[in-house]
C-alpha cells in the first residue's frame, strides 16, 4: 500500500509502489498460505544509507500507517547478498482487492499526505527502485503454507526462460518436486511475475526461521540426487540448459522496524515485530551533602 499510494500521487513513483504483508492468516493455524498477487517495490539504498540510516527515513511510513489504522500492511526484508537493497511485499487475493485499496488511499487526503512527506525523506536514502507484480503458482510450490510470523529470512531465487521454453519449466519443476516430495520437508512459494518482466520468469520464496534451516537445505543436496536418480539428474542438466537464460538466488534477513506487520505476527512474536524500546538508565542518587 505504501508504494501504490506514492503511484497515485505522482507519476514519477511508477516503479516504487508496493507494500503489505506477505499472506492472509488463517484463523486455527499460524501457517499461512501466500497471496494471490503479490506486489514487490525494490528499494536500492546509497553506500552507507542501509540498515539503521534507511530504518529511520521508514519509520515515517510505518507511522502514516498506524495513525492512519490502515487495514492493508506489509513486510520488508532486507538484503543479505547482492546489492545493498530492501523488498516491499504486498499481498492481495485479487486485483479488485488491490484496486479498492488504492482507491481508499486517494481519498484519504490526509494519509497521502503522511506518505508524501515520508517519501520526500526516503527518497534521500536510494540510489535506485524498482518493481513487478506476481500470480500465485500453485503448481509450481511445495508445501508453501508457512508460519511467517516466527520466521526470520527469506532465500528468493529468480529464473528467466528463453522465449518458448515454458513447456521445459513445467518438466523441470515437475522433476524438482517429485524428487523434493521423497526427502526433507522442504518448501517454498512459486510465483509467476505477469507485470515487470520482459520474458518469462518465475520466483521462489522460501521463508527460513533459523540459519540451521539453511545448513540443513544445503545438506538436502546428496538426497535430492539420490531421489532423482542418474537420469533425472541428466534430463534436468539438459532442459535446464535449454530452457534458463538466467537464474540467480539470494539471502534476504525480516526487517520489522521497517515493516507494517499483521496484528496476528505481532501478537504470535511481540518480541520480534514489536519490541519494547530499551529504558533510559536510571540517574545516579547523590550523595547526602552534595
Amino acid at each position: 500500500m505504501k508504494r501504490f499510494v506514492g503511484l497515485m500521487l505522482s507519476l514519477s513513483f511508477v516503479l516504487a509502489m508496493v507494500g503489505t504483508g506477505i499472506a492472509v492468516a488463517q484463523e486455527k493455524s499460524r501457517a499461512m498460505p501466500p497471496p494471490k498477487i503479490l506486489v514487490i517495490g525494490r528499494e536500492y539504498t546509497k553506500p552507507g544509507k542501509a540498515g539503521a540510516a534507511h530504518e529511520k527515513t521508514e519509520s515515517a511510513f510505518v507511522q502514516a500507517m498506524k495513525k492512519a489504522k490502515w487495514p492493508t500492511h506489509y513486510l520488508a526484508v532486507e538484503s543479505l547478498s547482492g546489492k545493498s537493497r530492501a523488498l516491499f511485499l504486498t499481498g492481495y487475493d485479487s486485483f479488485a482487492e488491490w484496486e479498492k485499496d488504492a482507491q481508499a488511499g486517494e481519498k484519504n487526503a490526509a494519509f497521502t499526505a503522511d506518505i508524501a512527506r515520508a517519501w520526500a525523506g526516503d527518497g534521500e536514502m536510494l540510489s535506485d527502485t524498482d518493481g513487478g507484480i506476481f500470480q500465485f503458482n500453485e503448481d509450481y510450490s511445495l508445501r508453501p503454507n508457512v508460519d511467517i510470523a516466527h520466521c526470520r529470512y527469506f532465500e528468493i531465487g529468480r529464473f528467466v526462460l528463453k522465449p518458448g521454453h515454458d513447456g521445459d519449466w513445467a518438466e523441470i519443476m515437475k522433476l524438482v518436486k517429485g524428487a523434493y516430495e521423497k526427502i526433507a520437508p522442504q518448501h517454498w512459494a512459486m510465483y509467476t511475475e505477469i507485470y515487470g518482466a520482459t520474458n518469462s520468469t518465475y520466483v521462489y520464496f522460501t521463508a527460513l526461521k533459523t540459519g540451521e534451516e539453511m545448513d540443513q537445505g544445503l545438506a538436502e543436496g546428496k538426497e535430492f540426487e539420490a531421489a532423482l536418480g542418474a537420469d533425472g539428474l541428466k534430463k534436468l542438466g539438459e532442459l535446464s540448459a535449454a530452457a534458463i537464460e538466467e537464474s540467480q538466488t539470494h539471502l534476504f534477513a525480516f526487517s520489522p522496524k521497517m515493516s507494517y506487520p499483521r496484528d496476528e505476527w505481532v501478537k504470535a512474536d511481540p518480541d520480534f515485530w514489536a519490541p519494547k524500546a530499551a529504558a533510559a538508565p536510571a540517574a545516579k542518587k547523590k550523595a547526602d551533602g552534595q
